[in-house]
């Protein structure tokens, strides 16, 4: 059993000692650990620092490329590098890395595919209580689009199997976090929660600015992420609301002209028209959507078969190997009894 633990910087050089020496060195039931950094195009000296302390496998962006794509650029390098399970942290030391094997067990053990790491919001001092809410809220709307029950959906301290890194594949540029854990809801991967304390905090967030620019991607993440598993409820539900709108102007229309009020009412008409064909426009979109969904499903199975065949589990080629070769021998050995009988 092999763990990879992998480590996206920009300009860490400060904290990323603290995190490099907090990490384990040794897990129930696994092998090997071995430490990779993403290097997100850092100025300063945070692969140096990185390879003082013992670090040899690396990741390296020339420019900043975001989190997202540090995380699966990071991803793919632990494939490649026959990894088990692959477990994120930050460079910034928010997270406790004494931590990562009670990540590792319930993956060990067989019974999680993902295992994210609930900082337990409420409990930060750093945290202002609207962001507490915010926190609280996301994880709500996040377990609602994918159908888990994940307490901390933004953290990004999480264990992942083998299976589930091949299977998930990110595509926004913002952050990771919310997008993995609807597509593992909706992929049936299985989602687990383990309470861990933070560490203080050391700098402040370099993925927002401010927490309405937070809100608004994170909205943007959970909202394209839940239309490219479920669009036809986006669209239905969009196509109910808008015909039901459409028929206000309608049955006002009736009420004025059987009361017999005089004057023109040709602008509840039109409104009216117009939100019954913004309606069945929003239904033939959410039909085509979910044709598309279906494409998108296809290749994604194929995509699967490709990583798959990319990274190969070196135990399990291993274990091919030796089995030709065991049904090679047999044959050998069996050979020259067939031939007698045959000649018998």
């Amino acid at each position: 059993m092999k763990v990879v633990v992998q480590i996206p910087c920009l300009n860490e050089e400060e904290t990323l000692p603290l995190v490099l020496s907090t990490i384990p060195r040794q897990i129930d039931g696994v092998d090997e650990i071995i430490v990779l950094v993403i290097d997100d195009g850092s100025h300063d000296r945070t692969v140096e620092v990185a390879r003082a302390h013992g670090v040899k496998d690396f990741v390296h962006h020339t420019e900043r490329m975001g989190l997202a794509r540090s995380f699966r650029d990071g991803v793919e390098r632990a494939l490649e590098l026959g990894a088990d399970i692959i477990v994120n942290t930050d460079g910034d030391n928010q997270y406790p890395q004494d931590r990562i094997g009670d990540l590792c067990q319930p993956v060990i053990r067989g019974e999680a595919d993902i295992v994210v790491a609930d900082r337990q919001t409420h409990k930060i001092e750093h945290f202002s209580p609207f962001k507490k809410k915010l926190q609280a809220f996301g994880s709500k709307v996040v377990n609602a689009a994918a159908g888990t029950d994940v307490p901390d959906a933004a953290s990004g301290f999480r264990a992942y199997s083998r299976e589930a890194a091949i299977r998930l594949n990110t595509i926004t540029k913002f952050s990771y976090c919310m997008e993995t854990i609807i597509q593992a809801g909706n992929k049936q991967l299985a989602v687990k929660s383990v309470p861990v304390d933070v560490n203080p905090k050391t700098r402040e967030s370099r993925l927002f600015k401010s927490n309405w620019e937070h809100v608004t991607k994170s909205g943007f993440a959970i909202t394209r992420a839940y239309m490219m598993y479920k669009p036809y409820v986006f669209f239905m539900t969009l196509s109910g609301v808008l015909f039901g709108l459409g028929l206000i102007p309608f049955v006002r229309y009736l009420v004025i002209l059987i009361d017999g009020m005089h004057g023109s009412h040709l602008q509840s008409l039109i409104l009216g028209v117009t939100l019954l064909i913004a309606a069945a426009l929003s239904l033939v979109l959410g039909v085509v959507a979910d044709l598309i969904r279906t494409n998108r499903i296809l290749i994604e199975e194929s995509l699967e078969q490709i990583k798959r065949s990319r990274f190969r589990d070196p135990s399990l080629e291993l274990m091919a190997h030796a089995a030709k070769a065991a049904s090679a021998t047999d044959w050998r050995v069996d050979a020259p009894e067939v031939s007698r009988s045959r000649q018998a």
